[in-house]
Parts: structure tokens; C-alpha cells; sequence
């Protein structure tokens, strides 16, 4: 594997791995252009990508993207698809349109999200807004898009998560909080961060024998996304003690505490990039490294609870 150090640059890594990007096809979900999917999308474009699709819950806001994109290399095919993930009928049907426009998929990259929602709300199926938006929608949405992974023989999921994943383990006895009596914002975004991992090491295992591999990845943090423009630095203060009485230890910020736009999406640019990875994987990545993380997060029984719960939240079971 590469070896990158925690500041390395997007134009870095892409550099490094231009010859795993050219001809291939990408997709990436929610990258509006104030987020890290945005970086990511607009770095692989430098590297002559066959094509690249963004799936994304308002068009307009992704327009600005891949016109960014075409000024880059007007060659490179992109294609915008529609999506609400806390939405299970968007999903399907995002499903069935990305798979018309992109049917070999060689990296798909879960990148839209919501952060630390404060108000206890429900998505339409009736799933916690933190869990829908960030887990269940990205569940939904790969295992439909598994044909075209398969297609192209070696391919990629790279599931964007947090250090988040350190608030809390999955709450599988009351993963919807008592239908909002025992709710607070950051143990709902916690939970979602943790899912992302367990589901990288859920969807391995079941489809690595295919040639798809899944990998999670922290890309650090950046005061300049939309992400979590909810939140106060009250809020940040509120993290603390609450960590404290969900797991018992302190939570402590990695460094560096911010990361340049430049620099946000380098770990995920890695996580999808690196050929290293495919033999190496589940695995998750932190500081443009392989990093290790708290067993709840990757323990089998956690990991098979979780893929279970999913099927029956989602209404479908994806037997490989």
C-alpha cells in the first residue's frame, strides 16, 4: 500500500493512482458542490475517468459539479440521477436509472449524509433521520447496484464514516431511541457512523469471492461543507460528556482537528483508489491510513445483526 502522510493532498494521491482512474466508471453519491463527494468527483476528473455519475437529492445543486467536470475533460461521460435516500421508493428507482446509464460500476463511493440532527425526526418508512439518511439508504442503494459491481470484475464501495462511530455502538435493542424518548442528536449520528463500518465488513464478506470489496473511510473534518451546518460549537462542547457516558472513555479529536478542501477527500481517494486495498479489505481507512477501531465496530455478531436488521428495515433480503 502507498504510504501518505495525514496532509497528503487530493492532487496527490490522484497522481499516485492516475492509472487505476483512467477508462473507469464512478459513482458517487451527494457530492453537491459544497462537500467532500464534490472533491472527490472533481479530483478523479483530472485522471480520465470514463465516466462519472452522481447520484444526488437535488439536480440543481449537482449541475455546478459536473460542469466543473467538463471544464476539466470534456470527454468524460456525466450523467445525474435523482435520489432521496431516506426514501425507499427513490432508491429503487435511482437504482433501476443508474444501472441503465452505468451498468459496469467499478467504484461506487457512499458519500451524501446528514450530521447530529437535533430535532427527532423520521424518514417516510419511519427510520431515524441519522440512520435513514446516512445507513439505510446506502444499503438499499448498493446491494441494488451490485449487478453492475459485479460487471466490472474488481470493483470498489467505499462507505464514508467518522470517528463519529466513537460516540456510540449500534443501539440494536432500541435503534429507533423509544420512538424518540431516549433520543439525542449525537448518539443518532454516532449509531449511523458505526453502521457504515459494520456494513463495509458485512458486504465484504458476503461479495468478496465476486471480486467487490467494501472499505470505510474518515476523511477527516473541514468547516467549509454543508455537513453539519446545523451545529454550533455549543454543540461540540455538549459531544464530550455524553461519549463519556455512552462508552465509558473520553473522546478525543484526531489530528490534525481540520483539514484543507484539498485535503478532505485524500483518504476517501485513497480508500477507492489504492489496488493494495482490494486484498486487504474490509478495512478502514483514517489520516490516508489503514487505522484500527473499537471491536463493536467490526465484531461478526455485530456485523451479521446489523446486515439482518437492514434487510427487514429495507423490506428485501440480498442472499449472495
Amino acid at each position: 500500500m502507498a504510504i501518505f502522510d495525514a496532509l497528503v493532498s487530493s492532487e496527490q494521491v490522484i497522481e499516485a493512482f492516475g492509472p487505476h482512474i483512467e477508462g473507469k466508471t464512478f459513482v458517487i453519491t451527494g457530492a453537491s458542490k459544497l462537500s467532500i463527494g464534490n472533491k472527490v468527483a472533481t479530483s478523479l476528473a483530472k485522471a480520465a475517468p470514463a465516466h462519472i455519475l452522481i447520484a444526488s437529492r437535488t439536480l440543481s445543486k449537482v449541475q455546478p459539479v459536473l460542469d466543473e467536470i467538463q471544464a476539466i475533460d470534456n470527454t468524460i461521460k456525466t450523467t445525474a440521477v435523482q435520489i432521496d435516500l431516506t426514501d425507499h421508493e427513490s432508491v429503487r428507482r435511482a437504482a433501476d436509472e443508474i444501472l441503465a446509464a452505468a451498468p459496469r460500476i467499478d467504484v461506487l463511493v457512499n458519500s451524501a449524509g446528514v450530521m447530529a440532527i437535533k430535532e427527532y425526526t423520521l424518514d417516510k418508512q419511519g427510520i431515524e433521520l441519522n440512520l435513514s439518511a446516512n445507513h439505510l439508504g446506502h444499503f438499499l442503494l448498493t446491494n441494488l447496484l451490485v449487478p453492475a459491481l459485479e460487471a466490472a470484475t474488481s470493483a470498489r464501495v467505499v462507505n464514508l464514516t467518522s470517528t463519529a462511530y466513537l460516540i456510540t455502538s449500534f443501539r440494536f435493542e432500541d435503534w429507533n431511541f423509544s420512538e424518540g424518548k431516549e433520543y439525542d442528536h449525537w448518539t443518532g449520528y454516532g449509531q449511523a457512523k458505526t453502521a457504515n463500518i459494520l456494513f463495509a465488513y458485512g458486504l465484504t464478506q458476503r461479495l468478496k469471492h465476486r471480486g467487490i470489496v467494501a472499505v470505510a473511510a474518515h476523511p477527516g473534518y473541514n468547516q467549509h461543507t454543508n455537513l453539519g451546518v446545523n451545529l454550533t460549537m455549543d454543540d461540540f462542547v455538549d459531544l464530550f460528556p455524553l461519549v463519556k457516558r455512552n462508552t465509558g472513555k473520553d473522546f478525543v479529536f484526531e489530528e490534525p482537528r481540520f483539514k484543507t478542501s484539498t485535503q478532505i477527500a485524500a483518504t476517501p481517494l485513497i480508500a477507492a483508489l489504492d489496488p493494495d486495498l482490494q486484498d486487504q479489505a474490509p478495512v478502514y481507512l483514517q489520516n490516508s491510513a489503514v487505522s484500527g477501531t473499537v471491536d463493536y465496530t467490526w465484531d461478526s455478531e455485530s456485523v451479521e445483526k446489523l446486515w439482518k436488521l437492514s434487510e427487514k428495515l429495507v423490506g428485501e433480503v440480498f442472499e449472495y
